[in-house]
C-alpha cells in the first residue's frame, strides 16, 4: 500500500507514535542548549576572574614600575648633588692649601724694597711651599732633560738634530708636566732630538 492510500487513522497513529519521540528530542535539545549555556556561563565567569587577576597584576606591575622610576630619579638627583658637593669640597681643599702661598706673595710684594738677595730667598721659599703643596696632593712633576720622549705625556714643540744625544731624547724643557697618578694634568712642553 502506498503512502497516499493509507487511511487517515493510520496517519494519526504514526503521528502519535512519532510525537513522543519528537518531544524527547526537543527536550534533549533544550537540555543540551541549557547545559551549553551553563558551560558557557561558567567559562565566561572563569575568564572574567582570570581577566580581573591579570588586570590586578598589570596594575601592581605598573605601580612597581612607577615606584622604581621614582626611586631611580631620586637616586640620580642625589648622585648629582653628591658629585657637585665632592667637586666643591675638592676645590675648597686645594684653595685652602694655596691660601698661605698667596699670603706669602702679598708679604713679598709689601717688602719689595728689601735687598734683591732676601727678595730672591723669599720667592724661592714660596716656590718650595708650592712644591710641598703639590706633593701633599700627590701631584708629581715630570719632563727633564735626558728623559725619553713619550707622546702620551710630552708635547714636542721643536726637534733638533744632535749626534751627541740619542734618538727621541728630551734636550730642552720649556714647561714641566704634572700628573696625578696616571692622569696627566698638563703635558711637558719639550724639544726632542731626532
Amino acid at each position: 500500500m502506498s503512502e497516499s492510500t493509507k487511511k487517515p487513522e493510520q496517519a494519526e497513529e504514526n503521528k502519535a507514535e512519532t510525537a513522543p519521540a519528537e518531544d524527547t528530542k526537543k527536550a534533549e535539545k533544550k537540555a543540551s542548549k541549557s547545559s551549553k549555556k551553563n558551560a558557557q556561563a561558567d567559562r565566561i565567569a572563569e575568564l572574567e576572574k582570570e581577566l580581573e587577576k591579570a588586570q590586578q597584576s598589570v596594575k601592581e606591575s605598573a605601580d612597581n614600575f612607577l615606584r622604581l622610576a621614582a626611586e631611580y630619579d631620586n637616586f640620580r638627583k642625589r648622585s648629582l648633588r653628591e658629585k657637585d658637593d665632592i667637586k666643591v669640597r675638592s676645590k675648597t681643599d686645594v684653595v685652602e692649601k694655596l691660601l698661605p702661598v698667596i699670603d706669602n706673595f702679598e708679604r713679598a710684594a709689601l717688602n719689595a724694597e728689601a735687598d734683591a738677595d732676601s727678595y730672591r730667598q723669599g720667592v724661592e721659599q714660596i716656590y718650595r711651599q708650592f712644591i710641598d703643596i703639590l706633593k701633599t696632593l700627590n701631584i708629581e712633576a715630570f719632563g727633564a732633560e735626558g728623559d725619553a720622549f713619550d707622546p702620551n705625556i710630552h708635547s714636542a714643540v721643536m726637534h733638533t738634530e744632535d749626534e751627541n744625544v740619542g734618538e727621541n731624547v728630551i734636550v730642552k724643557v720649556f714647561t714641566k708636566g704634572y700628573k696625578l697618578g696616571d692622569t696627566v694634568i698638563r703635558p711637558a712642553v719639550v724639544q726632542v732630538a731626532n
